[in-house]
């Protein structure tokens, strides 16, 4: 299928659109994700409806907290990545080219039927990244609205202000992980540009789009407090203080096998940060069991919804209120 943000030049040069690479690719070349070619000066995408990948998982595995808690989301991805972190925990299938990995036929028509036959009330782009698996998503999120279903996006967020836009009018929630709050650290361990992933939680928080943002802490790497502290005034600032974050926990993996898992005492540190900050709405991630995992009225501090894990255990809201004081608190609950 041909690839939808291009702009084709003479000699049959193509420069893609779609992310801040701005690939510029001659007859045959393919973008920086692995997944694009241009084939004769016309850019196609070779992952259309080939999924790697496809499940039922419980919404907060995304995670989204806030998001229809306690459902299911049919999951989807291709192989490709436009980013490349040295931390990836699913580099098999995102550090690699369309033909490398094993992929099977999944037209968005089907996934819409087959989200809607497993009684999931979403579908989740996931997994990779979806930003270049556009075409693709887009198509599926059309196919799920029609049958009356949510569709959600779990992002780094490095994609362009123009396909952003476009996306945000067929799904309803997206999450977005902030790898740092440093250019150096996206440089050397991600690849890719902050700036444009600040420009996408902007735009999102702007919309009508549900936000989460997600902060995964190395240890030694982007857990320095001063960084979470001017990360949390920004996001005071620009998005507001009902975004929830998600501080969650690093597990060794892929090219970063030297560092250890974050130490629990260092990711209550920083959520304690961000409430300092007034942020309402602040987690604990990958760590079950863990207080920080329920949601917590901010006025009068009872819990809203209680987590353990990926499981929702009770839910106290009344028509999006807390069940006890009646404060709104903010998200897609049905």
């Amino acid at each position: 299928m041909e690839a939808r943000y291009y702009k084709k030049h003479p000699d049959r040069e193509i420069e893609c659109l779609l992310c801040p690479r701005l690939c510029k690719l001659g007859d045959k070349e393919r973008g920086y994700c692995g997944v694009r070619q241009n084939d004769g000066g016309t850019y196609y995408t070779l992952v259309y409806g080939k999924a790697c990948s496809a499940n039922i998982d419980p919404i907060e595995k995304k995670p989204f907290f806030h998001f229809l808690p306690g459902t299911d989301a049919f999951s989807i991805a291709t192989a490709g990545c436009n980013v490349n972190c040295k931390f990836c925990q699913n580099w098999q299938i995102s550090q690699v080219r369309a033909e490398q990995v094993p992929h099977f036929d999944l037209p968005p028509v089907e996934v819409a039927a087959a989200a809607e036959r497993t009684g999931c009330r979403s579908v989740a782009y996931t997994y990779t990244e979806p930003t270049v698996f556009f075409e693709y998503m887009y198509d599926s999120a059309v196919e799920a609205r029609r049958k009356g279903l949510k569709n959600c996006v779990v992002t780094a967020g490095h994609i362009q202000p123009e396909p952003l836009q476009d996306l945000l009018k067929v799904v309803d929630a997206v999450k977005i992980d902030l790898k740092a709050f440093r250019q150096d650290f996206y440089k050397e361990y991600v690849r890719g540009e902050l700036q444009p992933v600040l420009e996408s939680i902007r735009m999102v928080s702007r919309s009508k789009v549900w936000l989460e943002i997600v902060y995964l802490v190395i240890p030694t790497l982007n857990d320095a407090e001063q960084d979470i502290r001017s990360m949390c005034r920004w996001m005071a600032k620009e998005i507001g203080r009902d975004i929830p974050l998600h501080f969650t926990r690093f597990q060794p993996m892929y090219l970063v096998k030297n560092l250890p898992p974050t130490p629990i005492s260092t990711l209550e540190s920083l959520r304690d940060i961000a409430i300092q900050e007034e942020m309402h709405y602040v987690y604990v991630g990958n760590v079950p069991g863990h207080s920080a995992e329920n949601t917590y009225c901010p006025r009068c501090r009872s819990t809203v919804i209680e987590r353990f894990g990926m499981q929702v255990k009770a839910v106290a809201l009344n028509k999006g209120a807390c069940g006890s004081c009646q404060y709104p608190i903010p998200g897609i609950w049905a």
